[in-house]
């Protein structure tokens, strides 16, 4: 997968630029604050359909303007496909694939897809079981791109679930938040099944991609802490029918709490190194490292999945490194279309295409 050019105009820093990176490697150097991670945000967005930054659509449009407006060419092995998306001042967000108007925003997805490496990844290490969360969910999404409607589904229902237990507590009405019940548990069972798919994804790469980067032979794996009974190896229905069972057992303490106690929501997707939780027992450059091992592992189980690499977005990750991991990691960089931003040239050993970037502009 490659992409042969990327418009941009009215987002973020951007009023109207044009790139056309090298098939292979790109090198953004360029001061700090001048926009770089913005244009990979450009790019990010077209595969992903939000801001890898988890910022709301509004923020990326440029002070000034209508509307962002972002617009590539993609090029995969066997076809061509120009994706456009438009974020207006007002109103819904629009998207198109080779002209054709899409009624779903989200039909979009597959079409380009994407890893991202960003200097806060090391949070999805240190901090809350959230962030592990997403990790598996945007894996998901970017192996399967129908399970974006499931999690969309799920969110939703519990939403509704929660503001129901928020409004009436004890008093709940029991029917309705059967319906809300069954709801959430459908939906749930249809996420688990893709999470349990992208651990699946993810660990055959996970220990490689470590040892590779630090230069050890330990193993590094996921263990799923769920409190709702769900297990390796369940088919949707099974996960559905625990996740309802466990509902059923948590509604006297959901409705006293006025929230939901147990789901998918509440799971924990702990990152094991040498067996042990590398939140609480690797050391910050272990971390790092487990991070970035995790997204090169995320980059090859997609193009396992799909039979081409995907993009590889690197943002400002070498000057976070010593030079032995720089190297290391220089050396276990896929044979894919990468795009690496940096503020200091000299500390990114890697061969490639050298863009300067300016404000507004990229050359």
């Amino acid at each position: 997968m490659r992409l042969g050019w990327v418009e941009l105009l009215g987002f973020r820093s951007y009023d109207d630029i044009r790139w056309e990176p090298h098939p292979d490697v790109n090198v953004l150097v360029g001061p700090n604050a001048i926009g770089k991670t913005n244009l990979l945000e450009g790019v990010g967005y077209l595969a992903r359909l939000r801001s890898f930054r988890g910022v709301p659509d509004q923020i990326l449009i440029r002070e000034g303007s209508e509307g962002a407006f972002m617009r590539g060419m993609i090029a995969r092995s066997d076809s061509e496909a120009l994706v456009e998306i438009e974020i207006p001042l007002g109103g819904r967000r629009r998207a198109q694939v080779n002209r054709q108007r899409l009624v779903r925003v989200a039909d979009m997805l597959g079409h380009v897809r994407s890893v991202t490496f960003l200097p806060d990844d090391l949070d999805i290490i240190k901090r809350s079981p959230g962030y592990r969360r997403d990790l598996l969910d945007d894996l998901a999404v970017q192996v399967w791109p129908v399970a974006f409607a499931d999690q969309q589904d799920y969110d939703k229902a519990l939403k509704q679930r929660n503001s129901l237990l928020r409004q009436s507590g004890t008093h709940v009405d029991e029917t309705t938040l059967d319906v809300w019940d069954e709801r959430l548990s459908q939906a749930g069972g249809k996420v688990m099944q893709r999470r349990s798919g992208a651990m699946s994804a993810l660990q055959p790469h996970m220990s490689e991609m470590y040892n590779r980067l630090a230069n050890s032979e330990i193993e590094v794996g996921i263990e799923y802490r769920s409190t709702w009974g769900s297990d390796d190896g369940f088919d949707p229905e099974s996960w559905t029918t625990a996740l309802r069972e466990a509902l059923a057992k948590s509604r006297k303490s959901d409705t006293e709490r006025r929230v939901t106690t147990v789901g998918l929501h509440r799971d924990d997707p702990a990152v094991r190194l040498g067996g042990k939780d590398s939140r609480t027992m690797a050391s910050q450059g272990e971390q790092r490292t487990l991070a970035l091992s995790l997204r090169l592992a995320s980059h090859r189980a997609i193009e396992e999945a799909i039979g081409e690499p995907p993009l590889l977005l690197l943002d400002d990750v070498f000057s976070e490194l010593d030079l032995r991991r720089a190297n290391a990691l220089a050396d276990a960089l896929p044979d894919a279309q990468t795009l690496i931003t940096t503020a200091r040239d000299e500390e990114v050993p890697v061969r490639g295409r050298r863009w300067k970037v300016g404000k507004g502009t990229v050359t």
